[in-house]
């Protein structure tokens, strides 16, 4: 058991060994399901839960975090699986334990829980819970990053309960970050983070810190990641979540060309779209990036942050090239939206890559650029001329 502040232990489960989460996010330096115990003189709350796999250890760990107490709620400020697994095994070990959350999470939680018996109590943004001497207030924070999301604070001990919001994937056998010993590894996992969970949602990023500039704290207690304190890297975490999070300034027009070549021929109209696309807008930055040469999730980052984009891919086996559909599965789903897109390629016995890329962009709502650009084995000069009025027809468009 850790001590955070007088009236808060850490519970929570520490989980070094994981290397990926939820199918997609890369875990390289473990995680941790944070949990915490809050004792008032009269009244006990646990603050998250942890993943069903770890419902037995959890369940160990909390009783020693309990100090001989018996929990009265249970507060679930997320209930995605990693927060709330364990909860029906909670109900199972205090009957009388209250769960608190979110009208949203209310909602969830039924179909997770899965017991006719379970009714939550919902907490509103400004609601209050008073454990005798220690109050916990609530703050809505939705879509950080789910839309049940919210916050906890505790005013007697200067303390948020942050939920996943300036968490990391990111294990050390210390609890707090004045305990960190791999500080850069640190930071690279808090950014792989930000860029998986909360890029998506900078405005309500920037609505967050907004909430939390109008408490008065030293200390954030996340659901993943070291405990956050004001004499470690509290400070800094802050600057970094305001700094991504800003609001993007104008500037030239951005917009890169992504595309695969297996003989050079889709290389070949890529340079000559480009030049169209440029004398279009002559001042637009329009990088060309073979996709197989770059990280992928770099090339995301430059997809996603793009004004409009284009891609093009050969045709192989009547299908577009695995990597080009690698790059659209990291598309910023929510935010890509209307994004003007063109797509190209060239083809052999048949040409099925454009309108197969087409059409995962459409479903995606981008606003795909009507005209095609489909050159058979290798581009002529004509070819060439109509790549290039192909690109200044589509910068014309954006």
């Amino acid at each position: 058991m850790k001590k955070i502040k007088p009236s808060i232990n850490f519970a929570g489960i520490l989980n070094p060994g994981m290397r990926v989460f939820d199918v997609i996010m890369r875990t390289e330096y473990g995680t941790s399901y944070n949990s915490y115990v809050v004792k008032g003189a009269e009244k006990t709350a646990i603050i998250e839960a942890s993943h069903r796999s770890f419902s037995r250890l959890y369940g160990e760990g909390l009783e020693e975090a309990l100090e001989g107490r018996t929990p009265d709620y249970l507060i679930l400020n997320h209930v995605e699986p990693d927060h709330s697994g364990s909860v029906a095994c909670l109900l199972e070990r205090y009957p009388n334990l209250q769960v608190l959350a979110s009208q949203a999470a209310a909602i969830y939680l039924k179909n997770i829980v899965n017991r006719e018996d379970f009714k939550p109590s919902i907490v509103r943004d400004g609601d209050s819970l008073d454990l005798g001497g220690k109050t916990l207030q609530f703050i809505s924070a939705p879509f950080l990053h789910w839309p049940d999301s919210i916050f906890s604070y505790l005013p007697e001990e200067k303390t948020v309960f942050s939920c996943d919001f300036l968490g990391a994937h990111y294990c050390e056998p210390g609890v707090l970050d004045r305990e960190i010993l791999y500080a850069p590894e640190y930071f690279a996992a808090l950014k792989y983070y930000y860029d998986c969970i909360f890029g998506p949602f900078a405005p309500y990023v920037r609505a967050g810190l907004q909430k939390l500039k109008a408490l008065d704290f030293d200390t954030v207690c996340t659901s993943h990641g070291p405990v956050l304190t004001k004499d470690g890297a509290l400070g800094r975490v802050l600057e970094l979540y305001e700094s991504w999070s800003a609001e993007k300034q104008a500037g030239p027009a951005r917009i890169p060309i992504f595309y695969c070549s297996a003989y050079g021929n889709t290389k070949s109209l890529a340079q000559a779209v480009r030049e169209g696309v440029l004398g279009a807008i002559p001042d637009a930055e329009v990088p060309l990036y073979n996709i197989i040469e770059h990280d992928l999730n770099a090339l995301a980052e430059e997809m996603n942050g793009s004004d409009a984009f284009l891609i093009g891919s050969p045709t192989i086996n009547r299908e577009a090239v695995p990597p080009a559909w690698q790059l659209l599965s990291l598309a910023d789903a929510i935010n890509i939206q209307k994004r003007p897109v063109a797509l190209f390629g060239s083809f052999g016995w048949s040409g099925e890559a454009v309108p197969h890329l087409s059409e995962r962009l459409q479903s995606l709502k981008c606003a795909v650029f009507e005209q095609q650009l489909k050159v058979c084995f290798v581009p002529t000069q004509g070819d060439l001329a109509a790549a290039r009025a192909f690109g200044e027809a589509f910068a014309k468009g954006i």
